[in-house]
């Protein structure tokens, strides 16, 4: 995939097959509108193009809004490769731009930047300046600058539209198995391991405490997890557990994102962690003393086991 970046003049591009979106995620509904978009360009013989931003465009209009995202820009890059897409454009989006008109939008930049032919346009999505308009203005606007524009059918799961909106809310209840249904991989924080309190050491379950790399990405719902962790330097994933919350038997007060990796002893501070998350256990509570605490962490680290020897 080539990844164009608009901050200046590019050369004079073969006709694209293009869709444009945040496409945070890059989920099986993005999935299956850009097998669309690939699918058209094979046909008629052009060159597929997904145009996406380089930040949340509500970030540049409010500088206090705080997305919760996805996927970080590197990380949907990534996913964005995985689906054989020709080109890949990320839009710096700038308040010039914001107030751009669909029609100035797509003229100026999708037809004479960047010579789209066919335009497909997701089932809810819109863009320009003015959001009341929707899909037949685009298709008015096309059919006067000589450009195609399709709507996608959404791609349904279970009776849900799946859309980031939609797996936010999956990830936000800590129903992290049909979120991972829509998107169609484990959903994965990543971090650096830092020191914490210590207090996993003490009651004889040491965790990572985990710093995530954006402070814009979503972070699911408190509660013990299992998870698939992949620490720097080491090949092989590890199973483990992962506690998101303010560990409130202790009185805490800050969230904390801290996995304890199941058969695993060595000093991974200031190391790269991933973790990917599988099931949800429980919910996190308060426990009357830590003898009740470290019994339920031996029940829970039993049910991990169990999910993991099941995978095998």
């Amino acid at each position: 995939m080539h990844i164009i970046q608009l901050t200046e003049p590019i050369p004079q591009l073969a006709p694209q097959i293009a869709t444009i979106g945040m496409f945070d995620g890059v989920h099986r509904g993005h999935r299956f509108l850009l097998d669309q978009v690939n699918q058209t360009a094979h046909e008629r013989g052009f060159q597929s193009m997904v145009i996406t931003f380089h930040q949340h465009p509500r970030q540049v209009l409010h500088s206090d809004f705080q997305p919760q995202m996805l996927s970080t820009l590197d990380e949907k890059l990534a996913l964005l490769a995985q689906t054989n897409v020709d080109n890949c454009v990320v839009l710096h989006f700038t308040p010039e731009m914001a107030a751009m008109s669909a029609r100035d939008f797509m003229q100026t930049i999708l037809h004479d930047q960047l010579n789209v032919k066919t335009l497909f346009t997701g089932y809810d999505n819109r863009f320009g300046h003015d959001r009341t308009e929707g899909f037949d203005d685009y298709v008015r606007y096309g059919t006067q600058m000589d450009m195609e524009v399709r709507q996608s059918e959404a791609f349904s799961l279970a009776g849900v539209n799946v859309s980031s909106s939609v797996i936010r809310a999956f990830l936000q209840d800590g129903e992290i198995e049909m979120a991972n249904r829509c998107l169609g991989y484990p959903y994965t924080l990543q971090g650096i391991v830092i020191n914490g309190e210590h207090i996993g050491t003490g009651i004889g379950f040491p965790t990572a405490n985990l710093q995530s790399r954006d402070s814009c990405k979503l972070v699911p719902a408190d509660g013990v997890y299992a998870v698939t962790a992949h620490l720097g330097g080491h090949n092989e994933p590890l199973a483990g557990m992962t506690n998101i919350g303010t560990r409130p038997t202790f009185d805490g007060t800050h969230q904390s994102i801290e996995t304890h990796l199941l058969d695993f002893q060595s000093d991974i501070y200031d190391k790269s962690l991933a973790i990917s998350f599988i099931r949800r256990l429980r919910t996190e509570h308060k426990f009357h003393n830590r003898a009740e605490l470290i019994a339920q962490l031996r029940r829970d680290k039993m049910e991990v086991q169990q999910i993991f020897n099941q995978k095998i």
